[in-house]
């Protein structure tokens, strides 16, 4: 039993859509490289072709292109997997990569979109989004209202006991 979750990015509109591909849907991507082109049909998606453009392991290290086998520590300058710092000019880092084959190890698979479908990305995957949008709002309103009132009191009582505090050490 094999389960990938796709991250697939659309060009058009900068966004990007998250989606799981179960047992026969996600069969069709083991063995495929990393470049190679990908027909939307494998997961319910019609009409849209993808290039795969990346990924991790179980683990959380990315897959890289040219690289054999699992997993490798190599020396890298920068791109996938070490991003080097501007002030940090020539520094090498050896890093651990995966190779550019998807296999059973692999968790995420990052897609971009080449040729739309008859339907758009934003009208199969908008309505979960927006689901889950509506709570985090409701919840950030509750929290400023308490942290309004927990404010309100402290700040009364302050300046009561400051001017208190000053007229003592006037007298």
């Amino acid at each position: 039993m094999v389960n990938f979750k796709l991250c697939i990015g659309d060009p058009k509109t900068g966004k990007t859509y998250q989606t799981e591909a179960k047992d026969q849907s996600a069969q069709g991507f083991i063995g495929k490289n990393l470049g190679e082109s990908v027909k939307g049909d494998l997961f319910e998606l019609p009409g849209y072709e993808f290039i795969i453009s990346g990924g991790s392991d179980f683990c959380g290290f990315p897959m890289r292109k040219g690289i054999l086998g699992v997993r490798k520590k190599i020396n890298l300058l920068g791109g996938v997997g070490f991003k080097a710092k501007k002030t940090e000019k020539g520094v090498k880092k050896r890093k651990t990569v995966c190779g550019h084959k998807i296999t059973e190890n692999i968790i995420q698979i990052n897609l971009k979109v080449t040729k739309e479908g008859s339907k758009k990305l934003v009208d199969m995957f908008g309505k979960k989004e927006e689901g889950k949008e509506a709570p985090k709002e409701e919840k950030k309103a509750e929290d400023k209202l308490k942290e309004e009132k927990k404010e309100a009191k402290p700040k009364q009582e302050k300046p009561k006991q400051a001017q208190e505090k000053k007229e003592e050490k006037k007298q």
